[in-house]
């Protein structure tokens, strides 16, 4: 907390709130520093040096202090020449390479930085702050500007409404953004108030508690003569190169390090490739289920069985989940239709003696598993032929559409009605409800400032002019990893991890992997015909065949099951007229409309909606953090 404005006591305590409201994620160590108008804690979760690394972190000199969360992977290197440059190191942990590295270089250090990080320096000579997040969205940053000046940083939204200083009001606004994507797009959080910092960028406070961010790194270039690939063969064995390049670095550790292992192809090649580079008694871990047609545990155990690791199995049951809902539901720092698989098999790997685990996220976006590297480019060319029927005719069809059932046609009435070219597609890719079903669940106020919004992704413009000169992969690449990835999967990844104190790591979300790889040419990235073709060659000698070839399985929990059976009693008391009342941005009577035809099965694909709309009303039903 930074506050010109308020006495040391004020803010030593709200500090001291938040760094025992978010005790999960450091559970080893925890400290508060005060110096001017700067109040800063942390609690830690020891990787690195254990004994020592004590946070917050002071400078030999006393100017910089720094609180910091993540890894920084190339730490070892950037110490040599830190060293070399006339700091006299005192512990071997990275985060005093990283202040060293701040007090040497300023922001400029952020270029030079391999990992995952979310960090703070106070600067006690020019009583300024400065705060970054890593160029990818690993790890989070959210902050608030206090209404006497200043601001109020943490890694965790419950963190920051602990404090005190910030009240916990939901935005309706943000009700309607949320309804759209699983999740609340950055810079906006559900809160009012509250700010996501995106990634990649960085925030200053000045003496006078003014606060200010700007964009540090961006997508590289599209086109980079001579860092691309000649032939297909070079492009493979660069690309293995790089893969065993990020693994090696994403290992770097003091503590057990394990993996994640659900039998697809990303994650397999994340265990081969920790199996080749010397990792030994490895820990992998899966989760299965009962029901038929959900469970990967065949192929899980094949590549555990193929690497020789220690394979640890958790059954996931909708009683279990059910009885598990108060506790996950504490556990969310907002609500969030996904990312209940990392909750429990982060819970496993911590059971079973490991503090860091390896992800094969990541994977679909650099190398095409998701649908949408296939159809998008198919509606692209289909928009021009589109755009010149006759309005009318236009308006007739998208009607139809929308009348239909099934989520498909739907998402296609949408993409019709509003998209013009490949990024406005892109940007309707990840959407949850249909335009007309969304505004329809929405109270006047929120409806409202849904429709001046517009259906598209608030960041369609910043997009569309920094992927200028992109290829279709390149921007579709960009878009779920920008999207879909940072605001969702990377935020339940780090939320539910921590939530057990396990560290997790996502080698493939890499900048230095995703630079080389950016400006290739998309042919060999990505085949149509054959899902990760390039990933399933750089791998071949390690990946076992039958996984290679086999067709992708998304990783779905049986929801569309448990919400008519287990979950049926949480979903009948969060849908009722008692708990909707705490949701006065909702018309309760198309919420209830909506869980009403679910039962009747009149659209079971649509479990994911009713989800998110229901974890959406508990969240608004708990208590206050």
């Amino acid at each position: 907390m930074v506050s010109p404005k308020r006495d040391l006591a004020t803010r030593e305590a709200a500090v001291d709130r938040m760094v025992q409201r978010q005790q999960h994620r450091g559970p080893d160590d925890r400290g508060v520093h005060s110096n001017g108008s700067a109040t800063l804690g942390m609690c830690r979760l020891a990787i690195i040096d254990l004994a020592n690394g004590h946070q917050p972190m002071l400078s030999p000199d006393g100017r910089f202090t720094l609180v910091f969360n993540g890894a920084i992977y190339n730490y070892r290197e950037l110490q040599t020449d830190l060293a070399l440059s006339g700091w006299n190191f005192r512990t071997k942990c990275d985060t005093e390479v990283l202040l060293a590295a701040y007090a040497l270089y300023g922001a400029a250090c952020l270029k030079r930085l391999r990992g995952m990080f979310a960090f703070a320096v106070w600067d006690a000579r020019e009583q300024n702050l400065f705060a970054a997040r890593d160029p990818l969205g690993i790890k989070p940053l959210y902050y608030a500007r206090l209404p006497d000046a200043g601001v109020v940083l943490a890694s965790e939204l419950n963190a920051l409404l602990a404090s005190g200083a910030v009240p916990r009001e939901i935005d309706p606004t943000s009700v309607g953004e949320y309804l759209a994507w699983f999740s609340v797009p950055s810079p906006r959080t559900l809160y009012r108030g509250i700010a996501n910092l995106p990634p990649g960028h960085s925030l200053t406070v000045d003496a006078a508690g003014r606060v200010r961010t700007s964009q540090w790194w961006q997508l590289p270039a599209p086109i980079q003569p001579g860092r691309i690939a000649t032939n297909y063969h070079d492009f493979v064995s660069g690309l293995r190169y790089q893969l065993e390049d990020s693994i090696r670095a994403h290992r770097v550790a003091d503590v057990p390090v394990g993996a994640f292992l659900s039998g697809g192809m990303d994650s397999t090649a994340v265990v081969g490739l920790m199996a080749r580079s010397g990792a030994t008694k490895l820990k992998t871990f899966s989760l299965v289920f009962g029901e038929a047609g959900f469970s990967e545990q065949a192929s899980a155990r094949l590549a555990a069985q193929a690497f020789g690791t220690e394979h640890h199995e958790e059954l996931i049951t909708g009683a279990r989940v059910a009885a598990d809902l108060p506790h996950l539901l504490a556990s969310f720092d907002q609500p969030t239709g996904d990312g209940i698989n990392t909750y429990y098999a982060s819970q496993t790997a911590r059971r079973g003696g490991v503090t860091v685990a390896l992800s094969g996220l990541g994977g679909d976006e650099l190398f095409g598993g998701y649908p949408s590297f296939r159809d998008l480019p198919r509606l692209q060319r289909l928009l021009p032929f589109w755009r010149r029927l006759p309005g009318g005719l236009r308006r007739t069809v998208v009607a139809q559409l929308r009348e239909r059932p099934g989520t498909r046609a739907r998402k296609l009435a949408d993409f019709l009605a509003h998209a013009r070219d490949l990024h406005e597609l892109a940007s309707l890719q990840r959407r949850v409800l249909p335009e007309t079903a969304r505004l329809a669940l929405l109270a006047p106020e929120a409806r409202a400032q849904a429709e001046r919004l517009g259906p598209n992704h608030p960041m369609l413009e910043d997009f569309a002019f920094e992927l200028i000169g992109a290829d279709a992969f390149q921007i579709i690449s960009a878009w779920e990893l920008r999207t879909y990835m940072a605001d969702v999967l990377l935020r339940d990844s780090d939320v539910f991890s921590m939530a057990h104190s396990l560290e997790l790591r996502v080698p493939f979300v890499d900048r230095q992997l995703l630079e080389w790889l950016w400006p290739q040419q998309s042919y060999f990235k990505y085949d149509p015909a054959r899902s990760k073709r390039a990933l399933a060659d750089a791998t071949a000698d390690l990946v076992p065949a039958a996984i290679r070839h086999r067709r992708k399985q998304g990783f779905t929990l049986p929801f569309a099951l448990w919400m008519l059976a287990e979950l049926r009693p949480f979903l009948d008391e969060t849908f009722s007229t008692a708990s909707l009342g705490a949701c006065p941005w909702l018309q309760a009577a198309e919420v209830q409309q909506m869980w009403a035809n679910y039962k009747t099965g009149r659209d079971t694909r649509a479990w994911s909606r009713v989800w998110t709309l229901a974890v959406l009303i508990a969240f608004a039903n708990r208590r206050a953090p």
